[in-house]
């Protein structure tokens, strides 16, 4: 007998998209803008209506207790994929078993009544749940204690800042005890302290108490943490189902494929419009204790500019900064001159650990602290190559990065003694 908790068959969910729409009242505004979307659409030969699918032929299952993560691109189809779980939207086509109580934290916004207290709003998803009000008020110091708003809860919720908002939510979803606890990003709204507090009782809920979690994020690292498997979604479709680290390295090598970038250049401001890395082993593969070089083109509309601050990250398959480099042009003269600037940074030795790694650019100037870019690119791949294997193998994830060292085995020899009783 299957132990699933959530089957989803052939989910797919259908939006139409109206390029110009019918409206009862119109202002000049609205003429000159119906003008240009018309010049637009003629330009384009767009339809007036077109079908959108968030997600297509969709289809997996969880386990009861299991806590999985789902990533991908924004406009992926996760929050579309959340909402019908925790039936907000109808599919359009395909079917969903649910055989629990859902509790989920979508958005700022949803799951309160804006005109209720907190107090009030606790006991209204309760009912919702189809909890007693005696089971609700055996949880409502835990609530309150966990959220933090205990000096606020008399007032309505529309009063709320953002913060304190999530953080009344999520109690309540959490310890209103549903079989599935469906959580999106909306965690990010709250302050670091609270995010890993909130991670650390998702992670209680999954493994101590055998309910199902479901969470959304966008930070890799979280999801590593509390998920045991992972859906990565792109374009509206499973990507892969599989464990969460097989699934974040599939989804982080998918973002960047080549081993160049190619910008274009502005006649305002300074711009970097190529970077390229030079691998040991060519192409996109690097051996970790090889040779690593970094090369950009920087290009300067007019002379003008100063204090020009160029610097890269490499960030590991988790989305986690673990090189970080820069040149300052009050430290040493750079692009000062109009048109393409060329620099390089050299790794002599490169020590990072096997795994997928990624280059994030920064280019800024200092004085007056405007950032003129920042983006990803250049994904490469780090393989122990002509490296001494060790009895068990390279495992992976097992560190960032490998220093050189030398074991010393000192021989220090007890002399035995006779024991006298």
């Amino acid at each position: 007998m299957s132990d699933s908790i959530i089957k989803v068959e052939g989910l797919g969910k259908k939006y139409i998209i109206s390029h110009e729409g019918v409206r009862g009242y119109t202002a000049l505004r609205d003429v000159i803008s119906n003008k240009a979307k018309g010049l637009v659409k003629r330009n384009l030969n767009l339809p007036a209506r077109e079908e959108f699918w968030a997600l297509k032929d969709v289809s997996f299952e969880i386990q009861k207790g299991e806590a999985v993560g789902i990533i991908g691109r924004n406009g992926a189809g996760k929050s579309t994929l959340l909402k019908i779980l925790s039936r907000i939207t109808e599919p359009t086509t395909g079917r969903i078993e649910l055989n629990g109580r859902v509790a989920s934290l979508l958005e700022v916004g949803t799951g309160f009544h804006p005109e209720l207290t907190g107090r009030e709003n606790i006991f209204l998803n309760g009912a919702i749940l189809g909890m007693s009000r005696v089971d609700i008020r055996k949880k409502f110091d835990e609530i309150v204690d966990f959220s933090g708003v205990e000096k606020f809860l008399d007032t309505p919720v529309k009063r709320f800042s953002s913060g304190m908002y999530v953080r009344l939510a999520f109690a309540v979803a959490a310890h209103l005890e549903p079989e599935i606890l469906v959580v999106d990003e909306v965690l990010a709204v709250g302050d670091a302290e609270f995010q890993r507090k909130c991670l650390g009782k998702m992670n209680d809920v999954s493994k101590n108490e055998g309910r199902t979690v479901i969470f959304v994020s966008h930070d890799l690292s979280a999801i590593t943490s509390l998920t045991q498997k992972c859906i990565f979604l792109e374009n509206g479709q499973i990507r892969t189902h599989d464990s969460t680290n097989k699934v974040i390295s599939v989804y982080t090598t998918s973002q960047n494929r080549n081993n160049f970038y190619i910008g274009q250049p502005s006649s305002e401001i300074p711009q970097v419009t190529s970077v390229e890395i030079v691998t040991s082993a060519g192409g996109t593969l690097q051996a970790n204790g090889g040779p690593f070089t970094v090369m950009f083109e920087i290009t300067i509309p007019h002379n003008n500019f100063l204090n020009i601050a160029l610097s890269f990250q490499i960030f590991n398959h988790l989305n986690q900064p673990i090189v970080y480099n820069w040149i300052f042009d009050i430290e040493e003269p750079i692009c000062r001159k109009k048109g393409i600037n060329r620099l390089r940074f050299e790794f002599p030795i490169i020590r990072l650990y096997k795994g997928n790694y990624f280059l994030k650019v920064h280019l800024a100037e200092t004085k007056t602290k405007i950032k003129f870019q920042e983006f990803d690119c250049c994904s490469f791949e780090i393989e122990m190559i002509r490296k001494q294997e060790p009895e068990w193998g390279w495992q992976n994830n097992v560190c960032q990065y490998l220093e050189d060292g030398k074991w010393y085995i000192e021989n220090t020899i007890i002399k035995a003694q006779n024991l006298v009783n």
